[in-house]
């Protein structure tokens, strides 16, 4: 791993996700390796079909979107996110289409950028740093003080930084990302841990919660007795 692009990737990269779309096999390995040396976890798929069913499966951050793909074609993987409920997902079309045209049409279908082959990798991750910037928010200070920076992956109280695990941050952004919401522990697992219940215990979500109660205090995440959690603004 080049020690000199981990440090690049900083804090946009901290164990992202991203889909690399693309047919050929070269091109993925060299995306997949400049990402994960910078930090990203990287899964791939071949066609559009595997792509739609990668982002029904996964909790992606960002999509590395081919055009000419076999079957389901790249602007319908578009038009698919776009008029769906992951229609906030940031997109980068990497394409061998050079044309204005093509450009055109696939920022106006809601494409955050368009890179076209050939490529410099390292230009390919500068660019997905970027967009998650743009794309990551920053959750307003609540009535309880607390601020959620998800781009840094970071936590504030009362403007003072706490120190949260990896699992922690997730648990506390997905609540913080729905209001209100109650989510039962056996759908934590399942959002946050990609698990269930046969292979681990709900309890973990439970002794999550507890950490963060302790950090956080007890009034943003509300338990609902005999059901779960709620995030409270």
């Amino acid at each position: 791993m080049d020690a000199r692009a981990t440090l690049t990737g900083g804090r946009e990269a901290a164990g992202r996700l991203v889909l690399v779309v693309d047919d050929d096999p070269r091109v993925r390995t060299v995306v997949t390796w400049q990402l994960e040396a910078e930090g990203f976890r990287v899964t791939e798929a071949a066609d559009g079909r595997r792509a739609l069913e990668a982002i029904e499966r996964e909790r992606l951050d960002l999509v590395i979107l081919d055009l000419a793909l076999p079957g389901v074609g790249g602007l319908d993987v578009l038009r698919s996110l776009r008029g769906g409920e992951h229609a906030t997902l940031p997109v980068i079309v990497l394409s061998g289409r050079s044309g204005e045209t093509d450009r055109i049409v696939g920022l106006d279908l809601g494409a955050d950028d368009y890179l076209v082959k050939p490529f410099s990798p390292g230009e390919l991750a500068a660019r997905v740093r970027s967009v998650l910037r743009r794309a990551a928010p920053t959750s307003p200070v609540t009535a309880t003080g607390l601020r959620i920076d998800h781009a840094a992956r970071e936590v504030f109280l009362d403007g003072q930084e706490l120190t949260m695990t990896a699992k922690e941050f997730d648990l506390l952004a997905f609540l913080a990302a729905h209001p209100r919401q109650v989510f039962t522990r056996a759908q934590l697992l399942e959002r946050v841990w990609a698990s269930a219940a046969e292979w681990q215990g709900e309890a973990t979500v439970t002794e999550h919660v507890h950490r963060l109660r302790q950090k956080i205090g007890p009034g943003p995440v509300k338990t609902v007795r005999g059901v779960g959690y709620r995030y409270e603004p």
